[in-house]
């Protein structure tokens, strides 16, 4: 019974490991997803409002999905490795202080939980029981002192999601073009199609950010929708602005 109750613990335990490393990677599919449905719908609008063919649309539409994509996921992935380094770096700092200014770095620990209000001999005791382990020491110093927590997420996981989040979420905006580019269908209303597939996409992403931010849901799809229609109108607004005065 006790090797059943500690396996079904630990699969437990497994599930939620799992789950936490889904959400740690879940806010950057979010975001990556918002800039690849956003950016990637105000070209399809500027260049329905400048009238443009839809193998026009596709060309600049896809020019813009990868050459934003590879942007943003080097972006994303440079922004996660620049945390992991300055983290390791004040690291460093902190282990050489430990070992050639341990009774400094002592009373800077006595300090700091002086100030949670430990005292007398219990505060001895935390001190003592801190600074016994010198990576334990280092870690309360990380956290206390220069509270900076050590990022666990993979910086090229980090690039990777981001690239594919904004290239999958941001086709759909060009979803109708392709389909009616290659199966010469000759679908009339296109942008409107589009306009409608993005809506979908913008209400689900803007859920999808609620729960990475847990703020109310109604909020989070308003203001995704919100964002979106307004990269468009103004889009396609300088699309047909300068359509007129080109031709």
């Amino acid at each position: 019974m006790i090797n059943a109750a500690q396996h079904d613990e630990n699969k437990i335990h497994g599930v939620q490991s799992v789950w936490n490393r889904f959400q740690d990677y879940l806010g950057e599919f979010v975001y990556g997803g918002i800039d690849g449905s956003v950016t990637t719908f105000a070209v399809v609008a500027g260049a329905a409002g400048a009238e443009l063919s839809s193998a026009i649309v596709i060309i600049l539409g896809f020019a813009n999905l990868f050459a934003d994509g590879f942007s943003m996921s080097i972006g994303s992935y440079l922004s996660t490795k620049s945390e992991r380094d300055n983290y390791r770096k004040h690291q460093k700092v902190e282990y050489w202080e430990v070992d050639n200014m341990p009774e400094a770095e002592r009373q800077e620990v006595r300090e700091i939980y002086q100030a949670k209000g430990f005292e007398g001999e219990l505060l001895e005791q935390v001190v003592a029981k801190i600074t016994e382990d010198r990576d334990r020491w280092v870690d309360v110093m990380m956290k206390e002192e220069l509270e900076m927590v050590e990022d666990q997420k993979s910086p090229l996981a980090m690039g990777l999601v981001t690239f594919v989040s904004f290239i999958v979420i941001g086709f759909i905006p060009l979803l109708i073009y392709v389909y009616d580019y290659f199966t010469e269908s000759s679908v009339t209303q296109d942008f409107l199609i589009a306009g409608i597939f993005t809506s979908f996409t913008f209400v689900g992403i803007g859920w999808l950010k609620a729960v990475v931010t847990q703020t109310n849901r109604w909020k989070g799809v308003l203001e995704t929708l919100g964002l979106g229609a307004s990269a468009a109108v103004l889009a396609y607004w300088v699309g047909d602005l300068l359509e007129k005065i080109v031709t």
